[in-house]
């Protein structure tokens, strides 16, 4: 059974830890492509939140940068092309050894966030022996099921993912709105408070999953606390 690991890392540990250094604010975010090839893991990123000629002065120095293209740039938008020192192709190689794909990668305030998938828990376990081996510091922030419903993954239960699509099916989220909160109620059969939580619990759980980069992906404790609310979770 495929496994989903997502880790958070210190720049330093990985990659960019220099430009970090210099540049606190800049917020990474890798494209992902469908590959295996270790020079086709992190070809492309894309920069924002800062000045784009203070991060290429900042690249230029960066030991964990061989040579990189500034191909795009709009504003404090910028899009790179990077070509990795050894150090970083190293760990690249590992995830690819391991028969790993990675599927998300971010970095902000000076820390990347991974998210890995692996085909079992074995191949995890080695990934997370390398890490040990080279004494680099990382956190397993969470693992799960790689086949697991869309919903679980976000963090959403059954309730908050029903409450969300009718929302958006009956025009509640549309500019002017089209239905109330009320209207949501009789359709789930449920109390308008109840919908007001589900809603907002959910609205979290997919922000801290989906935009948030951040070692603190912690928003489950909704998951624990829903069903006190409403008794369905």
């Amino acid at each position: 059974m495929s496994v989903i690991a997502e880790f958070t890392i210190p720049a330093d540990a990985f990659a960019l830890g220099d430009t970090f250094d210099r540049i606190s604010e800049a917020t990474i975010e890798v494209e992902r492509l469908a590959t295996h090839s270790r020079e086709w893991i992190m070809p492309f990123l894309w920069i924002s939140d800062c000045d784009i000629d203070n991060v290429t002065d900042a690249l230029e120095s960066d030991s964990s940068v061989v040579k990189f293209d500034l191909l795009d740039r709009e504003g404090d938008l910028g899009y790179l092309n990077v070509h990795w020192a050894e150090p970083v192709q190293q760990l690249i190689d590992e995830i690819v050894n391991q028969h790993g794909i990675m599927q998300e990668a971010q970095a902000a305030d000076g820390r990347w966030f991974l998210k890995l998938k692996f085909v079992n828990q074995t191949a995890v376990k080695a990934f997370q022996r390398y890490f040990h081996e080279k004494d680099h510091s990382f956190e397993l922030q969470r693992i799960y099921d790689g086949t697991a419903p869309r919903e679980r993954e976000y963090d959403l239960t059954n309730e908050q993912r029903e409450a969300l699509v009718v929302g958006l099916e009956l025009g509640y989220f549309a500019v002017p709105r089209e239905a109330q909160i009320s209207d949501l109620a009789d359709e789930l059969g449920i109390s308008t408070n109840a919908v007001s939580q589900r809603l907002r619990r959910a609205t979290a759980n997919l922000t801290q999953n989906t935009l948030v980069v951040s070692g603190e992906r912690a928003a489950t404790e909704s998951l624990e606390s829903e069903g006190q609310s409403d008794g369905k979770g």
